[in-house]
């Protein structure tokens, strides 16, 4: 696909919100988040040229993200620092907004799902896809996604109760 700079901004702004609301539930921490989308988008800039349709620019965009912040996961292996993360480093203005206790039963909830079964969620819930596109996403059938979500919120659902 031929972009030039104006153009990417302009479909990238229309998905901005959601990427790093992605990157915030997956790294759990504001600085890890905004470097993984920053990383992200530079890394879609420069191979933009390898997008065949413009109407695949968010998934592909989801898709670059999930791979960048799993594999800062995996190479920072600080677990402890991940948790700890999230909610504490919050820009203020969202800080006045929350229900800290449901909003920390939540967090404590997502925690406790796996990794694949947190992107699965937070694809759902963040990205607005569905269990086709999250298995092509994923490289799982559509119907395994659908289990694995239902699974996940039933974790999660329990954990809250």
């Amino acid at each position: 696909m031929r972009c030039d700079a104006k153009k990417f901004a302009q479909m990238y702004e229309e998905i901005y919100k959601d990427l790093y609301r992605f990157a915030l539930c997956r790294m759990r921490n504001v600085q890890d988040a905004e470097d993984a989308v920053s990383e992200s988008v530079l890394a879609a800039y420069e191979n933009i040229h390898k997008l065949q349709k413009e109407a695949a620019f968010k998934s592909w965009m989801f898709v670059i993200l999930a791979n960048k912040c799993r594999k800062k996961l995996k190479e920072s292996g600080d677990r402890q620092k991940r948790e700890e993360g999230g909610l504490g480093n919050l820009p203020e203005a969202s800080k006045e907004t929350l229900d800290y206790g449901i909003a920390l039963d939540v967090k404590k909830a997502f925690l406790i799902l796996s990794p694949e079964e947190q992107e699965i969620i937070a694809l759902s819930v963040f990205g607005g896809y569905n269990s086709r596109e999250i298995g092509s996403v994923l490289n799982l059938n559509p119907n395994t996604v659908r289990s694995k979500r239902s699974r996940a919120l039933e974790k999660m659902e329990y954990i809250l109760e």
